[in-house]
């Protein structure tokens, strides 16, 4: 697999993140309506997301003559990884609840990372970094505090969260070291990851109920959520800090809240949109003053 240099700006890796994190976003809507129509159990959704996912940049990677995957072991260590946090968040949120496993899981990701680029990648982040990191913490928790202290939560729930916040960490500190191709990367990874997942996918239903709803909700969680959003997330660590990038993806939870009020008729508090604020200036930040390498 050839390397990709880092020829990327700062400021375009951070805008490519910030899609990224915005598709991701979405993606929970979808999984959420699947989990209603289409007899899916998480594991299932997860499968057709990374197979999906696979097939459609597969087929974008041949019409433009990009690099395709090769199985490496740099491919078996992200493709694991990802079906490692993808399974445990979804471990946490059966066990201590969506907000729970959400707030522990995005709260603990980016604090991981900053220690992990910090001891093994030696990437320091500056002012505008650590100023990012404390906006996206602070509105992480009023945008989701309130629902985790009405709901309290159980030490396995939780424990899965860290689980899965560890392993997103991990997947983004070791594709930022070594900075491969982004796209064969996310092919790649995405075929190992619903390798990985298949034996439970089986055993929680991994055939979805026939109909138009499900052929449209599963072909747009594979190209938007997964296929783009993971493409121009191995494209933006070419140039970002690992910090950054966790940091950017917590937008992820503006865009899911938003969408929750818009489609699935929830509220938000004050204090909610607060935070959402936040998390909003935590993600731009990055764009307005970026710190490259």
């Amino acid at each position: 697999m050839t390397a990709v240099p880092a020829s990327l700006s700062a400021r375009r890796g951070a805008l490519y993140m910030s899609a990224a994190a915005a598709a991701w976003g979405t993606g929970g809507a979808a999984g959420s309506l699947l989990f209603q129509t289409a007899g899916l159990g998480p594991a299932g959704v997860s499968l057709w997301r990374y197979a999906l996912g696979a097939l459609f940049l597969l087929g974008i990677l041949r019409l433009t003559g990009g690099s395709l995957p090769r199985l490496s072991a740099r491919v078996v260590v992200v493709g694991a990884g990802m079906a490692v946090y993808q399974a445990a968040y979804f471990a946490a949120i059966e066990r201590s609840g969506v907000a729970v496993a959400t707030v522990v899981t995005m709260g603990a990701t980016p604090v991981i990372t900053e220690l992990g680029g910090r001891l093994l990648l030696g990437e320091r982040s500056g002012r505008t970094g650590l100023l990012a990191l404390a906006a996206a913490l602070a509105g992480l928790f009023l945008l989701t505090g309130e629902s985790v202290l009405a709901g309290g939560g159980r030490l396995g729930g939780v424990g899965f969260a860290l689980l899965s916040a560890a392993g997103y960490a991990a997947v983004t500190l070791y594709s930022r070291r070594h900075r491969d191709d982004s796209g064969a990367m996310a092919v790649g990874g995405f075929v190992v990851g619903a390798l990985c997942l298949t034996p439970f996918a089986l055993v929680g239903g991994a055939v979805p109920e026939p109909s138009l709803t499900t052929a449209a909700l599963l072909l747009y969680l594979g190209a938007v959520p997964t296929a783009l959003a993971y493409a121009l997330f191995f494209r933006a660590l070419t140039t970002l800090r690992a910090a950054t990038v966790s940091v950017i993806s917590l937008g992820e939870a503006v865009f899911a809240a938003v969408l929750g009020v818009l489609l699935f008729g929830e509220r938000l508090s004050v204090l909610g949109w607060a935070g959402c604020a936040l998390l909003t200036v935590a993600v731009v930040l990055p764009a307005v003053r970026p710190e490259q390498r």
